[in-house]
């Protein structure tokens, strides 16, 4: 275990991808969003993930968004990059290209095959875990991917590839609990983060998650709630997460309205605008919502610590 990293605690942010009125990458966008995303306290930083479009880009866009994202951050803090494939070679391009250009973490996401094994899919990550042999971890997300593995495939994978690190779920606070307690009882130790936008957040870390992969919609805020209660500011906690909840719910609605909503909102609290969507355009009333969400979280370099 001690040749392979240990994951930095936290709030981790997952980059949205923006376009320009072209419908090109707007490379500007990714800077200010790593830059506000550092100065916020990000311990490390996410690229290709489900916020980041990963499905609606390129082989050359998701290179050039590596690129960019490793150029900028310049190890100020790791890179993560999230492994999309759905053959275990494709996977191993993409992960290859990734650490060469420097990225710290592989994040892996089963292939979009149905309809197989439980196995199958155990399989599919035990043979890019091998051929990488970089720290990484999975994404388990049922419920947003269609496919995951049990407690009992999860502790198995790990204790067959030592460099399986990082178990990033998206469920239920009281599922990521059990899935802690199941991997305890089997005797592995893995880092496991929550997603889902950031709702139940505090729950999230009572439940004993090491940190939570969010957009950067509300990030700076979910930083101030992670910190305030690992300082033992309960109260504080309790307040700031109350504030931001809103904003949260709103963006979770689905994936869709997450890159459409929660991309204006962050992009709004960084000082621009939405310049073209690949995906669901906004309606008017969503504009209206999303913009009273951005104006209540207020811009990215105000500080909101208690």
């Amino acid at each position: 275990m001690s040749d392979y990293q240990t994951p930095p605690t936290g709030m981790w942010p997952v980059l949205y991808t923006y376009f320009d009125a072209l419908n090109r990458l707007d490379r500007d966008a990714t800077r200010k969003q790593i830059d506000a995303a550092i100065a916020a306290g990000a311990p490390a930083i996410v690229t290709l993930g489900l916020a980041t479009e990963v499905h609606r880009l390129s082989t050359d866009e998701k290179r050039t968004m590596i690129d960019d994202c490793a150029a900028h951050i310049a190890n100020r803090v790791p890179l993560a990059v999230t492994i999309t494939g759905d053959s275990v070679e494709a996977q191993i391009g993409l992960a290859g290209y990734a650490l060469e250009r420097g990225a710290s973490w592989l994040i892996l996401q089963p292939p979009s095959i149905r309809g197989e094994s439980e196995a199958f899919y155990h399989d599919f990550f035990a043979s890019v875990l091998e051929r990488t042999g970089a720290s990484a971890g999975i994404q388990n997300a049922p419920d947003y991917l269609g496919v995951g593995l049990s407690a009992e495939s999860i502790a198995a994978l790990a204790a067959e590839r030592p460099n399986f690190r990082l178990l990033k779920g998206e469920g239920p606070a009281v599922t990521i609990r059990a899935t802690i307690e199941r991997l305890r009882a089997l005797e592995q130790t893995l880092a496991v983060f929550n997603g889902r936008g950031g709702q139940e957040l505090l729950d999230n870390l009572r439940a004993g998650c090491d940190g939570l992969i969010v957009a950067t919609d509300a990030f700076d805020h979910q930083v101030a709630i992670h910190d305030a209660f690992a300082e033992g500011r309960e109260h504080d906690a309790e307040s700031l997460y109350a504030n931001a909840l809103p904003e949260i719910v709103f963006v979770m609605q689905s994936l869709e309205t997450l890159t459409c909503y929660g991309k204006r909102i962050a992009a709004w609290r960084m000082g621009f605008d939405v310049a073209h969507d690949r995906g669901v355009r906004p309606t008017q009333f969503g504009i209206e919502c999303a913009r009273r969400f951005a104006q209540r979280l207020g811009p990215t370099s105000r500080v909101v610590r208690k």
